[in-house]
């Protein structure tokens, strides 16, 4: 790869490094950088020269390492640092830096980079389970979080001492590839994107209901993916989890009313991607109270529910794009293609979810994308992250 054409090429990073024994990943996450064409400036704490050597960063880093607000040729390194940086990162951020950078305390020249730049930031939370897991350290997340402040969650996995928990640093190559997506063209800027998530809920009675196992995991990601690549998005939803920052959140429950709610945001939307999982059948009646075991077996009829994402290709603007997702346990293609065509779509986003770590509740998804004429593209066992960045990818190609 030429730097040239390198992802980054042109971008300055300011990598922060923290003190925990993760610290030796930044060394990876500042290699991967380079490689993309990065500028990377690295910045480490009095803690992080204790897992890592500055001889090592420095060296695979675009200029040597800096540690102090006062033993540089600058005499404000952190203000130069801060607006010169495309995007500043930290890698790993210790529950001392969150606390800090939440509550505006420049007490080293991290911290004061933090407070001093305008970029867009990323932190990188590494800490044992019980720290992460603490109120105050989940507060000071969410203050970021509502500031703007991109955080890549920790992962589950072996930690310091033994331990195994959440709080092990996400992988280098997740930290790089949100570091991409921020810093990525915004080539959604301007356009309105509507998302449903989650499985439908039709009541039986005053307690009971006939859903589904969506976890609403893969729609919040595209909502996710397209509020940062500059849209404006919406997202429709049945799933009680916290939406991502900047996205318009409407929450429904039952088919007709995510049909109602749909309609009335489709006719001026831009893209419209149909990620909820909709009960096909819902009884024809509902019992106002609780349904009890001594009355014997009830009998349930079922309707079927209206056909939400048919209606919205019947009513279809010219140039608007319409996705749909087809969850599907065998004869998967053949299925996809039929729903393309039937319901007038301009993509189908389609998974075997009989198959281990696909669709439903899982974070991960492995998906063929089907298109008009008979295209296909296949998407191995992924992030759903990873899935939502390319199902984005083909919308643009289709606007463009």
């Amino acid at each position: 790869m030429t730097t040239s054409s390198a992802p980054l090429a042109g971008k300055t990073i300011v990598l922060g490094v923290c003190g925990g024994i993760a610290a030796y990943k930044a060394v990876e996450v500042c290699r991967r950088l380079v490689d993309l064409g990065a500028h990377v400036a690295p910045v480490m704490t009095d803690g992080a020269e204790r897992f890592v050597g500055r001889t090592t960063l420095s060296a695979l880093a675009s200029q040597p390492v800096q540690t102090s607000l006062w033993d540089e040729e600058s005499p404000i390194p952190h203000t130069r640092l801060g607006q010169g940086a495309d995007l500043v990162l930290v890698a790993p951020a210790t529950a001392r830096l969150l606390s800090a950078y939440a509550h505006g305390l420049a007490h080293d020249l991290l911290t004061n980079v933090l407070i001093a730049t305008r970029a867009p930031v990323v932190v990188c939370p590494a800490m044992h389970t019980e720290m992460w897991e603490h109120q105050a350290v989940q507060a000071n997340v969410r203050t970021l979080r509502e500031r703007g402040v991109h955080v890549v969650d920790p992962e589950d996995g072996r930690l310091a001492g033994g331990d195994s928990g959440k709080g092990r640093l996400a992988a280098p190559d997740a930290i790089v590839a949100e570091v991409s997506s921020v810093l990525g063209q915004r080539d959604l800027a301007g356009a309105h994107v509507v998302v449903s998530a989650g499985g439908t809920r039709e009541p039986i009675d005053a307690v009971r209901v006939i859903a589904n196992r969506s976890s609403g995991k893969q729609g919040y990601a595209v909502a996710d993916e397209a509020r940062r690549r500059g849209a404006r998005v919406t997202l429709v939803t049945t799933v009680d989890r916290p939406a991502p920052i900047g996205v318009e959140t409407v929450c429904v429950e039952t088919a007709a009313q995510m049909k109602a709610v749909l309609d009335g945001l489709a006719a001026t939307a831009d893209v419209v991607v149909m990620a909820a999982a909709v009960a096909d059948f819902r009884p024809v009646s509902c019992t106002s109270g609780k349904i009890k075991k001594s009355g014997g077996v009830p009998e349930i009829v079922l309707e079927p529910t209206p056909d939400i994402l048919a209606g919205l290709g019947a009513a279809k603007r010219p140039g608007q794009i319409l996705v749909g997702f087809a969850a599907e346990t065998g004869d998967l293609v053949a299925q996809a293609q039929s729903k393309l065509e039937r319901k007038n779509l301009d993509l189908v986003v389609a998974n075997d979810v009989s198959q281990p770590g696909v669709g439903f509740q899982h974070d991960t998804n492995a998906v063929t994308f089907v298109r008009p004429g008979g295209e296909l593209e296949s998407h191995p066992l992924s992030d759903k992250r990873d899935i939502a960045r390319a199902l984005l990818d083909i919308v643009v190609g289709l606007r463009a």
